[in-house]
């Protein structure tokens, strides 16, 4: 069998530790299929075409055919490598057919879009594991076979490794995640810091829209790109959320409910005029799809009821604060680029905000991991005689480092446009540090790092200088990879 070649491969970006873990396999003696998972639009097409190339492959991928169709034009596919059409009745059969091309040698097989030959019904895609895993046993020991299976349908994929599931214990799971803002900047090498963070802000960590939103001026781009009706992203969240969900009224008006700033279940319950105990159904099946997730002050104990739940796509955020509520107004002619100059743009650095405090999270994970290993934000109850005087009643911090129950560093930070000033520290020595505290946790000796978009002013500058304990970090400095 000859090489693939992918005519892209100049054009593949990152994924460098994923690559890594496939060429490990690849090397190593082990039979076991990789299944492979990634919401749509993560890359994984981008991931396998890059490792397939140069190696001896054949790379298919299945569709919402009928399922006579599409086994005809696999096969079809096939027959160069075989030296003959196969017979495919069955998604079984397809795999058997890969398994007898590397009878004689080491050949990788990529079947994207897995579940799409699997059936629509949990008991066809039952019948039709079951029966793969039969080929599998019958097969994989007179073959060199390595075979990767992905797909889009999380649920789908992921139940793969579930004990009742038939192909459990039988493949090896990988699952692409969104990239972290340092890793997309690559998508991003014509950018100022500054501009990234917002670019990605906008895009989140996922390739495709990434590159939807790059070579050009970011408004601009948001207009064309998501914000206009006849856009490629305009309707994008709907399509995401289809492929995976039958009904999902719920499901959108959820991550609407988180499209601003994290909510507490009750909050998320009021925004939606239901009772609160309807929701961890949802929110457990958004968060199997790794759209939102639960977090907790960090240092507080797994039980604790001081909880929020996160939208954790950057994208999903932007659209369902900017897009979704003047939807129909855009399709009914609303201009596009007006509402982006009016509405969006004005309101960009607040959706930043919360970008760039997850960005600082991962900055002091990497800067202080070694003596703060647990790093996240914190929230909790203000100091009690402020509670008692109505004065002040919650405090947050956005990273925290600890140590076991020792604060080793807390940092704030600022994306407005002006500097950041004294105000800032003095709210975490007088009032947030002493929250810290009076949680429980130790303070002593405990190191503030602040950064901001736009600087700082002179008098925090002089204060800083004063102090050992505060270190002030340039915002293109936390954003560089």
């Amino acid at each position: 069998m000859e090489a693939y070649s992918w005519p892209r491969v100049t054009q593949f970006h990152n994924r460098t530790a994923e690559l890594q873990r496939l060429a490990a396999w690849w090397a190593s003696p082990e039979a076991d299929p990789v299944a492979l998972s990634g919401r749509r639009r993560v890359g994984k097409s981008w991931l396998l075409h890059r490792f397939a190339h140069g190696k001896p492959a054949v790379v298919l991928v299945a569709d919402r055919l009928s399922p006579g169709m599409q086994l005809d034009r696999l096969a079809a596919q096939l027959a160069p490598h075989l030296g003959v059409t196969p017979h495919l009745e069955s998604a079984a059969d397809l795999v058997r057919a890969l398994y007898r091309l590397a009878r004689d040698k080491q050949v990788l097989a990529v079947v994207d879009e897995f579940p799409y030959l699997l059936g629509t019904t949990a008991a066809e895609q039952r019948a039709h594991l079951t029966s793969i895993q039969a080929v599998m046993e019958e097969e994989r020991d007179h073959s060199h076979l390595k075979l990767v299976l992905a797909g889009s349908t999380l649920s789908v994929m992921e139940s793969l490794q579930a004990e009742k599931n038939p192909l459990h214990g039988r493949t090896t799971p990988l699952c692409l995640r969104p990239l972290r803002f340092v890793g997309a900047t690559e998508f991003m090498a014509g950018d100022d810091p500054v501009t990234q963070l917002q670019r990605f802000a906008v895009a989140g960590g996922m390739p495709r829209y990434l590159t939807a939103l790059a070579g050009r001026p970011l408004l601009e781009s948001i207009t064309e790109q998501v914000v206009d009706p006849y856009g490629p992203l305009f309707n994008e969240p709907f399509a995401l959320l289809s492929a995976e969900l039958r009904e999902p009224t719920t499901y959108l008006s959820i991550l609407a409910a988180l499209a601003a700033r994290p909510q507490q279940i009750a909050d998320i319950a009021g925004m939606l005029h239901t009772p609160a105990q309807r929701l961890p159904e949802y929110l457990a099946t958004l968060e199997e799809l790794h759209l939102v997730s639960r977090h907790r002050p960090v240092g507080a104990s797994p039980q604790s009821r001081s909880s929020q739940w996160r939208c954790d796509d950057d994208f999903l955020r932007f659209w369902f604060r900017f897009v979704h509520p003047r939807r129909g107004d855009l399709e009914a002619g609303l201009d596009a680029r007006e509402y982006v100059e009016s509405r969006v743009a004005p309101a960009l650095a607040d959706h930043a905000a919360q970008t760039f405090e997850e960005v600082l999270r991962d900055w002091v994970r990497a800067r202080y991991g070694a003596e703060a290993p647990a790093v996240g934000g914190w929230w909790g109850p203000a100091l009690h005689p402020l509670r008692r005087a109505k004065r002040r009643f919650t405090e947050e911090i956005d990273a925290v480092g600890l140590d076991g129950r020792a604060v080793r560093v807390v940092a704030e930070a600022k994306w407005t446009s002006s500097p950041m000033d004294t105000d800032v520290l003095r709210d975490l020595r007088e009032y947030k540090i002493p929250a810290l505290a009076q949680s429980g946790l130790s303070t002593e000796g405990t190191s503030i790092v602040l950064t901001a978009r736009s600087g700082f002013s002179r008098r925090l500058v002089d204060a800083a200088g004063s102090d050992p304990a505060v270190r002030l970090v340039r915002a293109k400095d936390i954003l560089a990879p």
